[in-house]
């Protein structure tokens, strides 16, 4: 995926750095980098997602960014994505804002449903986002990591992101960090950023009450299990924890029936409350 992004970034005006994490890949990437002359560091061991922005952002925040521009090697911002981003930032005093993070195989959708501000309702469409917005704007919500912009007086404020999280809710542990912080956030409505559509996130329950966000690898799972209920624990409190653990099992069993997930689950959400952040390890290859 590299080989196709860091061409585009390169035509960025608005970008005076490029700098890659290779988290330890073993498929040819970090000679592919050196090959190209990009500028990169590569970690000794796996460390995931969380590992690799963590190490990321800081490294930017080191060599004296004040705006930092993250994402994964497997998502294609528009053209014009980032000077929109930066338009935004220097008019509305955004601190922590990113694009409509839309499906690659079908750009009217969004990658990832979003929760609107001020109800329960979720949508999966463009045109539902486009709808909501308020001067080109949806107030305090963002898809984080996925070509946000970050400034570095928010860094400054909240730290790095926690990369003992591996995969999976590092993402929303930030957010809701910046949140607590009383951060200007924003998804910035008419600055688009591609990317692959996978798992089964936000698929329906309980008679499409709510959703659930399923995936089949156990990995994902594991760290999802186990980061979502710290997560929900720091920043929502118990009953929300309870809900997840309520949802995780009414899943498991009856929507899409996979009854070794519940203990599966149950032994990361564990983990995670005793600070055991090595399980997720049997489940890397």
């Amino acid at each position: 995926m590299l080989q196709r992004l860091v061409p585009r970034l390169r035509q960025e005006a608005g970008l005076e750095r490029i700098l890659v994490v290779d988290n330890a890949s073993t498929d040819g990437t970090g000679e592919w980098l050196r090959a190209e002359g990009v500028e990169h560091r590569t970690l000794p061991t796996n460390t995931g997602g969380a590992g690799g922005f963590h190490t990321g952002l800081g490294w930017a925040i080191d060599e004296g960014a004040d705006l930092v521009w993250l994402m994964d090697d497997d998502g294609l911002p528009d053209a014009d994505c980032l000077p929109l981003l930066l338009e935004r930032v220097e008019r509305d005093g955004l601190e922590f804002c990113g694009p409509a993070v839309l499906a690659e195989q079908d750009p009217g959708r969004l990658c990832f449903p979003i929760r609107l501000p001020g109800g329960t309702k979720v949508v999966h469409e463009m045109s539902a986002v486009e709808a909501a917005a308020r001067d080109g704007l949806i107030d305090d919500v963002v898809i984080p990591f996925n070509g946000v912009l970050v400034t570095r007086d928010l860094v400054e404020r909240i730290g790095l992101p926690r990369e003992e999280f591996f995969i999976w809710g590092d993402d929303v542990e930030y957010l809701w960090r910046a949140e607590r912080a009383g951060a200007r956030i924003a998804t910035v409505v008419d600055a688009h950023f591609l990317h692959p559509a996978t798992d089964d996130l936000g698929t329906p329950m309980m008679f499409g009450r709510t959703t659930y966000n399923h995936t089949a690898s156990d990995l994902k799972h594991y760290c999802m299990a186990r980061n979502n209920t710290l997560n929900l624990r720091a920043y929502r409190g118990w009953i929300h924890v309870l809900l997840f653990w309520a949802k995780t099992i009414w899943f498991y069993l009856f929507t899409r029936p996979q009854p070794g997930r519940i203990p599966l689950s149950a032994r990361a959400a564990a983990a995670g409350l005793r600070g055991d952040f090595t399980g997720h390890r049997r489940f890397l290859r």
